[in-house]
């Protein structure tokens, strides 16, 4: 019966972060630095909320577009956060995590023959997404512009076909974010066209050298924020997402939300209120952690002479491959066998990312310690 599956979802790969972690995740002693999996465990006051919520029966369907009191909590958290300003009524919708508020929103504003325009190298969850829609995936090569996704790179793109823009930053896997500048030349712009900006902020709460900035400050009309607290609150599994749009947007978002998965789970709902009040600042204290061992990857990099740009944002490094007679997968694998050190190759994150690697620095300052001595061990020992 396979030939009668959906040709679309029969050309799809599996991500090629998850493919390569289950490749290499079988070898004894691996030091991983692959997933960005933050190593901090959810709040204790967030967990006992989500306990507190099971033992008073919360547990039955909740609104489409989530509680009253998370989306009131959510608009609240932008407004202090990133001067956004959002109707809780109307605007705001609780998504499964930010990946069903990226797959709804494509699933709404897409037709057949779109374009989507997006940096490359990027995250490999919005290609998928767009190609199963018919639409047309159409990468910028901004390897050259220090991964920047200015309105330079962005405009020799623009035809009239192109339905939206997506602006992922801070930038996994680089680690870039834009500044006001920046932001604001691509919203002046765009604010006479029809086209619509898909902005994932999933990271908005992780930035080390000046303080997140949304293009929606500038373009709101235009604008799909998308955000969550799986990175800023450790909370991956609890899967909570947000989806901020104008009313004219979102009602219709909402739709396609309401029959694919009716609501998000009202455990962890509440436990995402809690996250939103009472732990406001939580990510602080991450924050802090992330950005001492940014500054120590940064300097072990460099004295191995290995070149990345130095992130502004997230909890990644996007490192030059040193030897170019190698492929991303290649090296990787090579690292993997021979020094025990899983990174994931750059090929994972469009054709854009060939000839990098990405390291996490999600984990441990011990685990980013032995596994960047191996690292260097292995440089050192290379026999290409």
């Amino acid at each position: 019966m396979e030939h009668l599956i959906n040709h679309r979802v029969k050309n799809l790969e599996i991500s090629g972060i998850r493919k390569f972690s289950n490749l290499v995740g079988q070898i004894e002693d691996m030091i991983s630095l692959t997933i960005g999996q933050p190593d901090f465990p959810t709040p204790l006051h967030v967990k006992e909320a989500g306990i507190s919520a099971i033992e008073h029966d919360v547990t039955s369907y909740t609104h489409n577009a989530g509680t009253m009191e998370l989306r009131k909590a959510a608009c609240e958290f932008v407004k202090k956060k990133y001067q956004l300003h959002y109707q809780p009524e109307s605007e705001v919708i609780v998504t499964i995590g930010a990946s069903e508020a990226i797959d709804i929103t494509f699933r709404t504003i897409l037709t057949e023959g779109a374009e989507v325009i997006l940096p490359g190298p990027i995250y490999p969850g919005y290609e998928p997404v767009i190609r199963m829609m018919g639409a047309v995936p159409i990468h910028v090569d901004i390897r050259g512009h220090q991964f920047r996704f200015t309105l330079e790179a962005i405009k020799p793109y623009i035809t009239e076909k192109t339905r939206c823009i997506v602006l992922p930053y801070p930038s996994n896997p680089t680690g870039v974010s834009l500044t006001e500048t920046e932001l604001k030349e691509i919203a002046d712009f765009l604010a006479d066209k029809d086209i619509f900006v898909l902005a994932d902020e999933i990271y908005s709460e992780l930035t080390f050298d000046r303080p997140h900035r949304s293009i929606a400050t500038f373009l709101k009309d235009q604008t799909i924020v998308i955000n969550g607290l799986s990175k800023s609150h450790s909370m991956t599994g609890w899967r909570i997402g947000f989806l901020f749009a104008p009313e004219a947007i979102a009602k219709h978002i909402l739709k396609v939300h309401q029959y694919n998965v009716s609501c998000a789970n009202s455990i962890a709902q509440k436990a995402a209120y809690e996250a939103l009040t009472k732990g406001i600042d939580d990510a602080l204290e991450m924050k802090k952690e992330y950005a001492a061992r940014r500054d120590y990857v940064y300097e072990r990099l460099q004295a191995m002479g290995l070149k990345a740009v130095k992130p502004e944002g997230a909890f990644y490094f996007f490192v030059k491959i040193p030897n170019e007679t190698l492929n991303s997968s290649e090296f990787a694998l090579k690292l993997a066998h021979e020094a025990k050190v899983a990174v994931v190759p750059g090929s994972a994150f469009s054709e854009y990312g060939e000839g990098y690697f990405r390291l996490s620095y999600a984990y441990s300052m011990e685990t980013l310690e032995n596994g960047l001595n191996r690292i260097e061990t292995f440089l050192k020992n290379a026999n290409y």
